[in-house]
């Protein structure tokens, strides 16, 4: 069962592409449902999008298909009605040419948790201020920005200052660059690794040694889904 505001939020997507056969923008969704900001549409999206309710076409930030309608039925596609045809005639009816894509210029507000390490750990810092990203970065999920302080990861091209977008998650792979959690205090960014029951957090700069922890010590708070630069 859908909560409110996903039936709301799925209810216009789907009577906006049957009528103009265009997505909404991320602002005119929060204008909508009458949310305080864009990172509130792109979380009810997302959760949508895991449901199996739609689905994001690649390349465009505003592409979205309804693929179950709010009423949990398969929704039919989205098609203009078929132009009259002179019987008299062989002339094939005139097709409307087609739309040329809008560009993808939604934006959301992820919440930054201040300063996380790319060198020896440092406190994950907790705020309330957030970053600006373009929703094409980012995929399915709840996402949450950091930043880089550090140079342990420069050969992975993370650099100190650099935003990293990181995915929410408490499982990850090892290869995967994620942030750790060390014995519930402090944060870095390194790529993950078992060994020999130990958790090992690898550094990508040869001057830094991998880091070992026993896997009581470590939690995984995300996975990195992206960076921002930015250049003064």
């Amino acid at each position: 069962m859908l909560t409110r505001k996903q039936h709301e939020l799925l209810t216009f997507i789907q009577n906006r592409l049957e009528q103009s056969g265009i997505s909404p923008s991320f602002e005119e969704m929060k204008e909508a449902l009458d949310l305080k900001s864009k990172s509130g549409v792109h979380r009810l999206i997302s959760a949508l999008e895991e449901r199996g309710f739609i689905r994001r076409l690649p390349n465009r930030a505003r592409a979205l298909e309804v693929l179950r309608g709010a009423d949990g039925g398969i929704a039919a596609p989205t098609s203009a009605a078929p132009a009259a045809v002179n019987s008299n005639t062989a002339t094939p009816p005139l097709r409307a040419p087609a739309r040329a894509p809008e560009p993808a210029n939604d934006v959301i507000e992820l919440p930054l948790h201040g300063r996380i390490a790319a060198g020896a750990p440092i406190e994950a810092l907790e705020g309330t201020a957030t970053l600006p990203v373009p929703a094409a970065l980012l995929g399915a999920g709840e996402h949450y920005a950091l930043e880089v302080s550090g140079d342990s990861m420069v050969e992975a091209g993370i650099l100190d200052g650099d935003f990293a977008l990181v995915r929410r998650t408490e499982t990850a792979r090892d290869g995967e660059i994620v942030v750790a959690l060390i014995r519930g205090e402090e944060a870095t960014l390194k790529t993950l690794r078992h060994e020999k029951g130990m958790v090992r957090l690898d550094p990508a700069n040869a001057a830094y040694d991998p880091q070992f922890y026993s896997p009581n010590e470590v939690q995984i708070q995300g996975k990195l889904a992206g960076l921002l630069r930015r250049y003064h």
